[in-house]
């Protein structure tokens, strides 16, 4: 069985809300291998985005442990949990995230500076990984939705990270488009040996899953089915 890559304590986030209770994740405990791709799905507000963002140290819970590669995020300090996130993460968001000023290979090759490299062949191959060899001087704003996020996951596929991270990745285009995203993430991070955790509220992404996760009010279930979670 493959180790697990991260794995989560009683974890709680309570944020300070007047008249109710305001926890957007209730003791939850995770344990994920290396290598699994999941899919985590739940309604606007059930606490999935805050999950993520624990898991890449960009929040600290309110109570709990969260373990990467078997490190504590809490004992690593800020500066540990920033080189965690340069080294071991990749992020792929719903709006991409592209620098405007900066072309398709330059979004990429900044992932790889501030790991320290200095070459941009790594850079250029990623970009022709996901189909968009001769693009690379190409600014966001000259490319469709579907071609910037492709160059979104090999900004993140670039340092060939142990997990990836991708928050609504198809969220902001059509489901064709969307589709072929997915498939092209996964592929990826398959052959990659990544972790990828995917939230989603397109029920099709769950085809693509080794696990099918449920959150509801900040607590996650395990669903062991597509026809399961339509229900």
């Amino acid at each position: 069985m493959e180790p697990s890559i991260i794995r989560t304590y009683d974890l709680w986030k309570r944020y300070e809300q007047e008249g109710h209770d305001g926890a957007a994740l209730r003791g939850v405990d995770m344990d994920i291998k290396k290598g699994q791709i999941i899919a985590l799905f739940g309604k606007s507000g059930s606490g999935k985005t805050t999950f993520l963002n624990l898991i890449a140290g960009l929040d600290a819970p309110t109570k709990g442990r969260i373990e990467i590669e078997g490190a504590d995020l809490a004992v690593l300090g800020e500066s540990g949990r920033t080189l965690l996130r340069r080294g071991k993460l990749g992020f792929v968001f719903q709006f991409f995230n592209l620098l405007p000023t900066l072309t398709a290979l330059e979004n990429i090759f900044l992932a790889l500076e501030l790991t320290g490299g200095v070459d941009a062949a790594p850079a250029l191959e990623a970009l022709a990984l996901v189909g968009l060899a001769g693009r690379e001087n190409r600014y966001p704003h000259e490319l469709s939705g579907g071609e910037q996020q492709r160059v979104a996951i090999a900004r993140a596929l670039v340092k060939k990270p142990p997990i990836i991270l991708a928050d609504e990745p198809t969220g902001n285009l059509d489901s064709v488009t969307g589709a072929q995203i997915l498939d092209l993430l996964v592929k990826k991070c398959r052959a990659a040996g990544a972790t990828l955790i995917m939230v989603s509220h397109a029920l099709n992404t769950c085809e693509y899953a080794d696990r099918i996760l449920r959150m509801t009010d900040g607590r996650i279930e395990e669903v062991h089915s597509c026809k399961e979670l339509a229900h």
